[in-house]
């Protein structure tokens, strides 16, 4: 209540007195409630999930990973800045995520014998320059989050509309992409553009069930 009177304060002299004063200072004491109530649940959610991260970090020296997945750090480790950007996303796909040479290709609009030997020179160039694969330490994983949000996004759009099959969706690729996007965005809450790929993600799985008709074919929006 004392909230609505101060929001009152500030916009009744800019804005004018509403018609019934009683009445928008009860709503807009009701709405400030429920703001709050919300508020202090997110924080409950977060605060939990951050204090799973934490229990899931080692105790080791502090260049250690906090990565709290298996998934998740490999992908990260595969994401070796030495390779070139489009290398360490496709050898990536390959490797972590699960794809085909056929179904990388068409993430990246190429043919297919042109992304296989994409994929031959990215392991020529780690054999031969000895690049050591191992998982990054926390204050690494930023020079490689561009790489690992195009992992994550490609795979789920692989999920969402398959290069092959008997199904249009592949509900395994979508859950798995949106998972890693969720620990991704809680192991660097900072970064606007993880949050950004969770979003778009989430919207555009909050469709999955409606796309396609009885018969098989899709729903346009």
């Amino acid at each position: 209540m004392q909230d609505a009177f101060a929001i009152a304060l500030e916009r009744w002299p800019r804005d004018g007195t509403p018609r019934n004063p009683a009445a928008w200072i009860i709503a807009t004491a009701r709405n400030r409630a429920i703001d709050r109530i919300r508020r202090e649940r997110t924080l409950e959610r977060k605060t939990e999930l951050l204090a799973r991260l934490e229990s899931w970090r080692t105790d080791e020296e502090d260049d250690v990973t906090s990565i709290p997945d298996e998934r998740l750090s490999l992908v990260f480790t595969c994401c070796h800045p030495a390779l070139a950007p489009d290398a360490q996303v496709a050898l990536t796909l390959r490797e972590v995520g699960g794809l085909q040479t056929p179904e990388v290709a068409r993430a990246f609009l190429v043919p297919e014998a042109t992304l296989a030997q994409r994929l031959v020179r990215a392991k020529r160039k780690i054999r031969d320059a000895g690049i050591p694969f191992r998982v990054p330490p926390d204050h690494l994983l930023p020079e490689r989050l561009r790489a690992v949000l195009a992992v994550l996004y490609l795979v789920f759009n692989e999920g969402y509309s398959a290069t092959a099959g008997d199904t249009l969706v592949r509900r395994e690729l979508c859950d798995e992409a949106i998972r890693l996007a969720k620990l991704l965005a809680v192991l660097m809450p900072d970064e606007a553009e993880a949050l950004g790929l969770l979003a778009l993600l989430l919207l555009q799985d909050s469709r999955r069930d409606a796309r396609l008709a009885q018969d098989g074919e899709i729903v346009l929006l």
